[in-house]
This record gives structure tokens, C-alpha cells and sequence, in this order.
């Protein structure tokens, strides 16, 4: 995969590009980014790429042309761009594990990062899409970008080896993830479950279930609304209510 990202803070990106997961992505070439800084397209002499809003008020608003200039000259005539472009907005479609699969399946993508009190309007026409990561202000999309970038990248086939699979995952099958365990089996009057211990595979598999059910109906019980149940899922759920109404009685 190969992303631009159209930025005026290019150096916000140097460090978790370059570390971990996606640094090993890169050296294996499966990914490749480019970081483009905006200003140089800025056509006035000092470079500016804000400027006040028309009709008054607060801040400063993002110029059109060094953002259009930038991407024109990086990705060539747009009609003819393979990718999807994204631009990074409090406005757009809040980002998830769904459209994080679906954007891993381009081949292509191309981020633009707005900052300051806003962009102007025109550059909303280069984007296929707006994305937000949340509803909360940030002082610009550098660090939403960020977000997409790493829970995209870590999708691609081979990004992660079998130790850091993807399908456990919260949110990967709909639910958030079951509780994990390692050594020392007893710490600080705290044990692992006995079942994780029993080396029973079936059992195993149907307790990281039950707990991965167990947890998103405490925590996010509105994930459960768009989820297939199976007969088990079910039959887990009505056991997860009963102890939970059994220890809140306790």
C-alpha cells in the first residue's frame, strides 16, 4: 500500500511512522509513505497557507490553493488516482474497525490533514470521503491521521505475524476482546482462571467466548445490536445476566 499524507507538520508523523509495526512494514515493503508539507505549494512569498475568514470571526481558516496545489502535484490529474482520498474532519463519517478493513483493501490512499479553526470549504470537493475519530476537538487531523493509518497498515497481509494476529482483536468480529493471561499464574492474590491452564482447546475457546460477550455487554452492550448471535452466543449471554444479577445481589 502506498499513502500520502498532506500535512504542514510532517515531522508530527517522523516518530510513529518509524517505530514498531509500521517502521517493520516499511522495511518489508509493504507499505510505503510519503509526507507531503503543503506550505511548499503555498504560492505567496512567505509561504502563508491560513488566512482570516470572510463574514468575521475567530481563527484562522485554511487556504484552498496550497492544499489543491499539493495534491495536484503529488498524485497528478485526480480523475486518473486509483486510491481514495481522505480528508481528516470533526464533520465526517466517524472511523471504525468496518471502514478500517475496507480502506486496508486499496491499494492507494491519500490523507489530507486540516488544522487551525477550520479549512475552506472548496477543499472538502478533493476528498472521496471526511473522516473523524471521535466526537472531540483536536488541534488538527495529524493525529487522527495517525489513528487511520496505524489501525489500516495493521490489516495488511503479513504487517503482523501470527503472534499479533488481527482476528483477536476488539472489535475485529463485532465484540471487544476476552481477557488475556501470562506468567506468573498467581500475582499479588490475583490467579488465571483455571480453564486457560487446562489445556481443553473446546473449553478454551468457549470461555474466551463467553468472556468476550460477558465484557462488551458490561461495557459496550450497543455493539450486541448489530451482532449475528449463534444459539451459543445466546445461551452464554442469559448466563452472563444471571451471574452478573447473582454478584450484584451478593
Amino acid at each position: 500500500m502506498e499513502i500520502h499524507v498532506f500535512t504542514i507538520f510532517p515531522d508530527m508523523f517522523t516518530g510513529p511512522l518509524n517505530t514498531s509495526i509500521l517502521k517493520r512494514a516499511q522495511e518489508q515493503q509493504m507499505v510505503m509513505f510519503h509526507l507531503v508539507d503543503f506550505r511548499c505549494y503555498s504560492p505567496s512569498k512567505h509561504k502563508n497557507v491560513d488566512d482570516s475568514p470572510f463574514g468575521g470571526g475567530v481563527g484562522m481558516v485554511l487556504k484552498p490553493e496550497p492544499v489543491y496545489y499539493a495534491v495536484e502535484a503529488t498524485l497528478g490529474d485526480l480523475h486518473d488516482y486509483n486510491g481514495k482520498i481522505l480528508l481528516m474532519s470533526p464533520q465526517g463519517k466517524q472511523f471504525d474497525q468496518k471502514m478500517a478493513r475496507e480502506l486496508a483493501q486499496e491499494e492507494r490512499l491519500a490523507i489530507i490533514c486540516g488544522h487551525y479553526e477550520g479549512f475552506d470549504e472548496r477543499i472538502r470537493a478533493l476528498a472521496d470521503e471526511e473522516i473523524s475519530i471521535g466526537d472531540y476537538v483536536l488541534t488538527g487531523g495529524e493525529i487522527p491521521a495517525l489513528v487511520v493509518i496505524d489501525a489500516v497498515c495493521r490489516l495488511l497481509p503479513g504487517v503482523l505475524g501470527e503472534s499479533e494476529s488481527p482476528l483477536t482483536d476488539s472489535f475485529y468480529n463485532g465484540l471487544l476482546e476476552y481477557p488475556q493471561y501470562t506468567r506468573p499464574r498467581e500475582f499479588r492474590g490475583l490467579t488465571v482462571p483455571e480453564t486457560l491452564l487446562s489445556g481443553n482447546h473446546e473449553e478454551i475457546r468457549k470461555w474466551r467466548r463467553k468472556e468476550a460477550l460477558r465484557r462488551t455487554w458490561l461495557r459496550r452492550s450497543e455493539l450486541l445490536k448489530t451482532l449475528k448471535l449463534s444459539a451459543e452466543d445466546k445461551r452464554f449471554l442469559s448466563q452472563i445476566r444471571a451471574e452478573e444479577e447473582e454478584k450484584n445481589n451478593s
